[in-house]
């Protein structure tokens, strides 16, 4: 049974933090700039030449989904745009995009409004 204030989490809006560069290749590829900081991370950069930013590539529908995200569109809104885009081919489309958002979340690479 679904709480008073519970959300759905597809209703959920998801918005890109501030500090994450992200650039788009001439595939249509993302690709999000991170910054590893913190003592652990400069320890590592030192003793284990780690590198100072990370570039994560995102995969053709999270490419697709990424420069979407603008603070206004829920994940089901989202997915309806993923739908049009990409058909059959991007199904189970709603378990896939709430992975896929999950995934971004545990790494903090977006956040909730």
């Amino acid at each position: 049974m679904k709480k008073k204030n519970e959300i759905n989490y597809l209703e959920k809006i998801p918005v890109h933090p501030e500090g994450i560069p992200w650039k788009t290749d001439e595939n249509g590829i993302v690709t999000l700039e991170i910054e590893n900081k913190g003592a652990m991370n400069r320890i590592a950069q030192k003793l284990f030449k780690k590198p100072r930013v990370s570039y994560i590539h995102l995969d053709k529908t999270g490419s697709f989904v990424w420069p979407l995200i603008d603070g206004k569109k829920n994940i089901i809104e989202l997915g309806k745009a993923v739908d049009e885009h990409f058909g059959e081919e991007a199904h189970p489309l709603y378990e896939r995009l709430a992975q896929f958002f999950k995934v971004l979340e545990s790494y903090k690479f977006i956040e909730w409004k």
